[in-house]
């Protein structure tokens, strides 16, 4: 179990992976400044970052700017989008109070996947 001190954020984690130098100047130095194509990727993002855009296919629910938390991995953040699938297990799934039933989140859209 981390403290809240010791939690990463999940971006943190993109930014790494993208850039280990780009990590360091966002994360450790603070000495990040957009440039123009910053701006346009985040003018590009805004909507994956829109909690109220939902999107419903079928029997399936796309979510937006998801705030997760876990202090067992130590990881904190939004991340874009969150698929819900219905599903009738009571151990691996959440109820949304927006659609009653039980959901299965997954990480990869269209269908749980890897």
């Amino acid at each position: 179990m981390y403290s809240e001190d010791e939690t990463l954020m999940l971006s943190g984690i993109q930014h790494f992976r993208f850039c280990p130098r780009q990590w360091a100047l966002i994360h450790i130095e603070q000495q990040w400044e957009d440039n123009r194509l910053t701006v346009e990727g985040e003018l590009l993002h805004k909507h994956a970052d829109d909690p109220c855009y939902r999107q419903k296919c079928g029997d399936h629910i796309s979510l937006r700017a998801v705030h997760l938390a876990s202090r067992k991995l130590g990881l904190y953040g939004v991340s874009d989008v969150v698929e819900l699938h219905p599903t009738e297990d009571v151990v691996n799934s959440i109820i949304h109070p927006k659609y009653p039933r039980r959901w299965l989140p997954c990480r990869t859209p269209c269908g749980c996947v890897d």
